[in-house]
């Protein structure tokens, strides 16, 4: 100690302690966030030249699905056939095509399936599952949700099946998703997952396509589950969103690198429990419920699109340019896990 000068007086013990934990809970999460939003993965060059999409004809199909098919309600099991139907006729050319049927409350519904890739003759019956649900809430249009994500799995569909692909690709088009039969063992993709399950299928993965349409420059116009999301996303609904569970770290790493790497469409990824808003709202779920890993590719739905579960989700509200990138960097990402 220097002449002149006097000691300082220590900090009582409590006051320690209690500072110590407030930076380890700052750091903690500043940790857990940046795990949540893997800010680390890069773009990976895709294993096989993109094709490019057709804005258009995602326009055309989401128009058919939701104006001419309208309405696709549970209530109305006639008119979902027909809207299987008509989901089978644009799938068919591409591979062959199955009905799942079954029955819920008396009425007869069904799921629709496109194989593609080889199968159990190259020795496993391992399946990358990707899907979109065809019905809509109420009597409404559902051009966002989830026309949108039907009209990207059908455009994947000849992409698909010109592509090498190492492992069998089912394209599958759920139907029951919207309530009351949400988050019941009668949604038409945990159907799927259970038959999948008792017949000793493993699946690499699966991705459900949960509206993709919807794109906003406007500051302020992505809103999120947890305050202070903006500072690691930004606050403008121009990017397309990978959300799972923590366990689906390595499969969102793996789509969002693939998906970077096949457009300039920003692509953010979140790593969250499933009691956080949002994370397990839709199809994928129901593989979680078989034990397999599964993500989500959304434009964040309510969290972006006010006119989420309203009249006002109509055609002429959707982003088809922004949306054909979202369907060339998912063909990207199923390449890369059928041939992993």
């Amino acid at each position: 100690m220097s002449p002149g000068t006097r000691a300082r007086k220590p900090l009582p013990r409590s006051i320690r302690i209690a500072a110590a934990t407030v930076v380890a809970v700052v750091v903690g999460g500043a940790l857990a966030a940046t795990c949540a939003s893997q800010p680390l993965v890069r773009a990976e060059k895709p294993e096989v030249p993109v094709p490019s999409v057709d804005p258009a004809r995602l326009e055309a199909h989401v128009r058919a699905l939701a104006i001419d098919l309208h309405p696709r309600t549970h209530a109305a099991p006639a008119k979902l056939d027909a809207v299987a139907d008509w989901i089978r006729r644009a799938l068919s050319p591409h591979g062959p095509v199955e009905d799942q049927p079954f029955v819920v409350e008396g009425r007869t519904y069904r799921n629709v399936i496109l194989r593609l890739g080889p199968g159990p003759e190259n020795g496993t019956d391992e399946r990358v599952i990707v899907g979109a649900h065809y019905d809509a809430a109420l009597s409404l249009p559902g051009a966002d949700d989830d026309a949108s994500g039907v009209a990207g799995l059908i455009e994947l569909a000849p992409l698909l099946a010109k592509a090498p692909l190492g492992v069998r690709v089912d394209l599958v088009a759920w139907t029951l998703e919207e309530p009351p039969y949400f988050a019941t063992p009668h949604m038409g993709s945990a159907r799927h997952a259970r038959a999948l399950r008792e017949a000793g299928v493993k699946v690499r993965a699966a991705l459900s396509l949960e509206m993709i349409g919807a794109f906003s420059d406007a500051p302020g116009s992505q809103r999120f589950p947890a305050p202070g999301m903006s500072a690691l996303y930004g606050d403008r609904g121009d990017f397309i969103a990978i959300v799972g569970r923590p366990s689906d770290r390595a499969l969102l790493a793996r789509v969002k690198a693939a998906m970077m790497g096949a457009t300039d469409l920003p692509v953010r990824s979140l790593a969250a429990p499933a009691i956080v808003q949002g994370v397990d709202w839709s199809d994928h779920r129901s593989y979680w419920a078989e034990g397999w890993t599964a993500v989500m590719i959304t434009d964040t739905s309510f969290l972006r699109n006010a006119r989420y579960h309203t009249a006002a989700d109509t055609p002429d509200t959707l982003d088809y340019r922004r949306m054909a990138k979202v369907v060339e960097g998912t063909f990207a990402a199923v390449v890369a896990l059928a041939r992993q």
